[in-house]
């Protein structure tokens, strides 16, 4: 019983860290919310109805903010369909709302109930109808039922989680790779900076700019992301070919990566790219998902297939746990770890592309620390930095963690340089726990 729950706890036990975290942060985030959109209005409605009566007449108040965008239209059909008299609809400030209760009380018509939005609802002029308007009788003032609920568990905050790592877990898809065949790759920052200034010039300078079409668009992408592939062969050609340590091949890549991408760049953004080209990083296609996230869940089933169905998860697995002992098996040991390195150059590429249509720019500066935080998560996923030991979906949830901590330390408004302090400690506290495993 004590081996089996230790071994669950061995296996699944970053899984449960990033249940109790989302758990701590939904209670420490819970508050009063009000309802927005559809939520909104069909309460809004709903209330008239019951307290007002079908034949009320009802005035529509609502701000100019984004967020109150559609309240208006949405109580007004609703009015209309139940039969109510609408007798005004504001959409604007509170001077807005006052001339419409002055037209409204000229006219002698009966106003039953006046349906605003929250932000509205506050404003001064509502506060005393009957004193400022006598002649409107005692009209009474909705808004929308406020309910309790945190704002960590808000979809528009999940979404923005996922949308936010996206870059992140797509690199460290490649970074788990590498780890688990021994190795470590402190480029793929760098190389993601490359890869967006790459797919930007590209565009700009021989796909037609503004302008470009989606062939255009789709043939720079793909260039960025062969050139990564290309610098992560030769990182892996200096590693198998003289057995140089891949942190130094790795953090001479990162060098020159960065070199360039400054040189390319001159040291500005390039952002003479056309709309069309955000569709990957900000557009939702399949069930409102942002696209990197579905890009992002497609690459981990891939990779998670790659690793436990197919022959060459198991020689990476193998070279990472005894490359010695794989090479006497017959294991094609530098083909191996070629792989993992193009592929991790690749995936950073990939990013790069990723985090281009996200900013619609390219950039130098972009993927600062990125190889820290991708490390940091395959690592907090469960991988072993000794090699031969690591999984994709405790990377994925690695990833997740990372993430979830500094979504939640935002909305909590820890400082900056506090969460620092705080992703430092989790990160050692996730190597000692491997240590402590191993021993075990």
């Amino acid at each position: 019983m004590k081996n089996t729950l230790v071994r669950a706890l061995a296996d699944h036990g970053i899984l449960l860290v990033l249940l109790l975290l989302c758990l701590f942060f939904s209670v420490v985030t819970y508050s009063e919310q009000s309802p927005t959109g559809a939520k909104a209005f069909r309460g809004v409605a709903e209330a008239v109805f019951e307290r007002a009566g079908e034949r009320a007449g009802v005035l529509i108040v609502a701000s100019n903010q984004p967020s109150d965008s559609g309240f208006a239209e949405g109580v007004e059909r609703e009015m209309v369909r139940r039969g109510m008299s609408v007798l005004g609809v504001v959409r604007g400030e509170p001077k807005d709302a006052r001339d419409a209760l002055v037209r409204v009380s000229s006219e002698g018509a009966r106003l039953d109930a006046i349906a605003c939005t929250q932000s509205a609802g506050a404003w001064r002029v509502f506060s005393d109808l009957g004193s400022d308007f006598p002649a409107l009788g005692a009209p009474i003032v909705i808004l929308p039922q406020s309910y309790g609920w945190p704002n960590f568990l808000k979809a528009e905050n999940l979404l923005n989680i996922s949308n936010q790592i996206a870059v992140i877990a797509i690199m460290a898809i490649g970074m788990t790779l590498v780890i688990i065949s021994g190795g470590i790759d402190l480029s793929v920052g760098s190389l993601l900076a490359l890869s967006a200034v790459l797919v930007s010039w590209f565009i700009r300078d021989f796909a037609g700019g503004v302008n470009a079409t989606i062939f255009g668009m789709l043939w720079a992408s793909i260039m960025a992301i062969f050139i990564c592939g290309v610098a992560g062969a030769f990182s892996g050609f200096l590693i198998t070919r003289f057995a140089i340590p891949p942190f130094i091949v790795t953090l001479a890549m990162m060098l020159v990566a960065s070199g360039i991408a400054f040189t390319l760049a001159e040291g500005q953004s390039i952002y003479q790219i056309p709309d069309s080209f955000v569709w990957l990083g900000r557009g939702a296609d399949l069930m409102k998902l942002p696209n990197a996230v579905v890009l992002m869940i497609f690459l981990y089933v891939l990779a998670h297939v790659l690793m436990s169905r197919m022959k060459m998860g198991r020689y990476l697995y193998a070279v990472g746990g005894n490359d010695e002992a794989a090479r006497i098996s017959g294991l094609p040991v530098k083909r191996v770890l070629m792989f993992a390195y193009i592929s991790s150059a690749s995936l950073a590429g990939l990013g790069g592309v990723v985090m281009a249509s996200q900013l619609k720019s390219g950039s130098a500066t972009y993927g600062n620390m990125y190889e820290l935080y991708v490390i940091a998560a395959v690592v907090v996923g469960g991988a072993s930095l000794s090699g031969g030991v690591g999984k994709m979906m405790g990377t994925l949830i690695g990833a997740f963690t990372i993430a979830v901590i500094q979504n939640g330390m935002n909305l909590t408004n820890v400082e900056s340089y506090t969460q620092k302090v705080v992703l430092g400690v989790v990160i050692l506290g996730a190597v000692m726990l491997d240590k402590f495993r191993r021993q075990k």
